[in-house]
């Protein structure tokens, strides 16, 4: 019984419905007025109108009735209150026309919501009901919802990926634009995340499975989606927070004009209540309280389809005022891939690949993608790599461990002043001199942890200290192709102030900032330490977006105004804990949102001018007495219309050159 009552009660709001009533009170309304033109001592004429009232009143009444028992005002009581005194003294045309553009406005309202419901929601659908499980050596085609994260799935050609998963065996080529906005297909191999609901256009890979059917990166798009259309911006709130006390100044207004026609004007009862009415119609905020909402869900749903994520239509609206963006570096600015190029064994009795293979002993145990490429490396070399034990990792410093008896730290020197470890000077200077050449350095001391030595030591160790092995590994990381040019497009759409905010020695970070033309660059910060960046540059830059590969920035894009996730369509962090997500690992996306927010403003600006330009010009008229009640109508609704419309183009708005992909 539940389920059907819900199938009714979105019937009866459905814009369908509303339209249908619409037209039914169009076609009663016309059969009353020309009965009253040709003759009007029919006895029909009355019903005629009063079905007409019944059809175009019904969604107003409908929602005033809910509205006051909430106890809540609203522009509906205006109109309702001003058809009825219509009907009242006797002008039944003009009520009708009221109840019918109102009813229309209304509908169309209603089904501007639906689309945008509907274009996010025809993303779920993308997703298939079904998939191949591999079980007991069968291929079995089961529903979604009854397959387990870890299990086997085959995807054939020329379907959708059914779950989010990673290739294990196979290659195939992939249209990711639902998630990403990428119109280009990408090619997959083992290894490679894929995601639910995109295209396998070849081959029939073997995944396994990483996510259940609600936990997809699809869902989350969704899920997040139809939150930010119930969240409501700045503007949205203080339209709702002054509706009540100005449906309650509309009715003041409404007695001030009755008495100015009747006490001042001396003009009769009717023709003063006539005018009274008119009021109500022209101070309705009908066009003022819809223009936000659509221009805000119109952005989002466009963005989204873009592979760009907003939370909420306030981080749009905020996103509108950025003036100034600070950058992390590491898989941000940078691909966030990054290899070994070089090793360096500085005075100690260990030579570059027995530095390599401690170091990568310990590294294997890490999840820094700076990390993974000394694994990398010294698997490339084809290394045997021991077992590390007692394995520390420290955000922003580095990781340390046991290894062979000795204790090996890799990272920065922050990571060996805390935990009192000498630094050989060689090591030091062959660190300084990769850096030199904007390459990030990893220094690698690894001693014996007993007091004493087991041999002679070079002369510029300490005498307590048994280095046995010493030096650093440079690793690079390139920077993205696109980030000087999107850069370049976020100034021309006004902002003023770059700024890279990194972990990584200031040697490197000063490169890199003026590769990609960054104004400041500040470097060898830990995760707190950026928040500390953040505020600071706020100081002066109150409008600040924060932009992080949304993985160990989550402090720092939650201190400012906007922060914003890059890749987040392989990165449940990022979807969890940033305002707006680019899904695509492209820094075009940053103009691209930057775009959208300041249309969308500029819409909304737009329209709340028209709105509050028509309120103005019909308030000065029923006040002067000029104005009848079927033009005001007309006025009124018709804005109302132009605002939706005004709003919904955003959907369909053409990109500018900077549009991710």
């Amino acid at each position: 019984m539940k389920p059907g009552r819900i199938g009714v009660l979105e019937i009866l709001r459905s814009a369908v419905l509303q339209l249908g009533l619409t037209g039914a009170c169009a076609v009663f309304g016309l059969a009353g007025g020309a009965l009253g033109r040709w003759a009007p001592e029919s006895g029909l004429r009355v019903p005629l109108y009063v079905a007409a009232y019944l059809c175009g009143g019904f969604g107003p009444t409908r929602d005033l009735i809910r509205n006051l028992l909430a106890r809540q005002l609203d522009i509906n009581l205006l109109m309702v209150v001003a058809a009825a005194g219509s009907a009242f003294i006797g002008h039944w045309g003009e009520g009708a026309v009221l109840l019918f553009l109102f009813s229309l406005s209304g509908a169309l309202e209603t089904a501007t919501m639906e689309r945008t419901a509907r274009s996010i929601g025809s993303l779920v659908q993308l997703r298939p009901d079904t998939a191949l499980v591999l079980r007991d050596g069968r291929e079995i085609r089961l529903p979604v919802a009854e397959i387990a994260v870890g299990e086997r799935v085959r995807a054939l050609p020329g379907e959708r990926f059914a779950v989010d998963g990673v290739v294990l065996e196979g290659e195939t080529t992939v249209d990711e634009s639902t998630i990403t906005g990428e119109a280009a297909p990408i090619d997959k191999g083992p290894g490679d995340p894929v995601f639910a609901g995109t295209a396998n256009f070849r081959g029939a890979p073997i995944l396994r499975v990483t996510h259940t059917s609600e936990e997809t990166t699809l869902s989350k798009i969704v899920r997040s989606v139809e939150e930010a259309r119930k969240a409501k911006s700045t503007t949205e709130r203080f339209v709702d927070r002054w509706q009540r006390p100005y449906v309650i100044a509309v009715f003041g207004g409404s007695l001030i004009t009755l008495g100015i026609h009747h006490l001042l004007l001396h003009s009769p009862a009717s023709h003063a209540f006539y005018h009274a009415m008119v009021f109500l119609v022209a101070a309705s905020p009908c066009a003022v309280v819809i223009a936000t909402p659509a221009a805000m869900l119109s952005a989002i749903t466009h963005a989204a389809h873009h592979g760009v994520l907003f939370k909420g239509s306030a981080h749009l609206e905020r996103l509108s005022e950025v003036k100034a963006i600070a950058l992390d570096k590491t898989g941000t600015v940078t691909h966030g891939k990054p290899r070994v190029v070089e090793v360096k064994s500085a005075g100690c009795p260990a030579g570059e690949e027995e530095l390599l293979r401690l170091a990568a002993a310990v590294e294997a145990r890490s999840e820094h993608p700076v990390g993974h490429a000394v694994v990398e490396e010294a698997h490339r070399r084809q290394l045997v790599l021991p077992h590390a034990t007692e394995f520390e990792s420290h955000i922003g410093e580095g990781a340390h461990g046991h290894v062979e008896g000795l204790w090996v730290g890799v990272g920065r020197e922050i990571l060996f002043r805390s935990h009192q470890v000498p630094i050989p000077a060689s090591a030091t200077s062959a660190a300084e001199d990769l850096r030199a050449s904007a390459r990030t350095a990893l220094l690698v001391v690894a001693h014996c942890p007993e007091n004493g030595r087991s041999g002679p030591a070079p002369d510029d160790l300490p005498e307590a200290v048994d280095f046995r092995a010493c030096g650093a590994i440079a690793v690079s990381d390139t920077v993205r192709s696109e980030a000087r040019g999107a850069l370049r497009a976020c100034r021309s759409l006004g902002v003023r102030h770059v700024a890279l905010v990194t972990g990584d020695h200031h040697q490197v970070a000063r490169a890199i900032g003026e590769e990609i033309g960054a104004d400041e660059v500040l470097a060898e910060l830990l995760p707190e330490e950026k928040v500390s960046a953040i505020r600071r540059i706020q100081r002066a830059w109150p409008s600040l977006a924060m932009v992080g590969d949304g993985v160990n920035d989550a402090p720092a894009l939650a201190a400012s105004t906007v922060g914003v996730a890059m890749g987040g369509a392989g990165t449940d962090v990022a979807l969890d804990t940033a305002d707006v997500v680019l899904m695509r690992d492209d820094l075009r996306g940053i103009p691209f949102s930057l775009w959208i927010a300041r249309r969308a403003q500029r819409v909304v600006a737009q329209s709340l001018t028209l709105a509050f330009g028509v309120i103005g010009v019909l308030v000065l008229s029923t006040l002067t007495g000029v104005l009848p009640l079927w033009l005001a109508v007309v006025c009124h609704e018709g804005s109302t219309l132009l605002v939706i419309a005004n709003g919904v183009r955003l959907l369909r708005m053409p990109h500018p050159e900077f549009e991710p992909g």
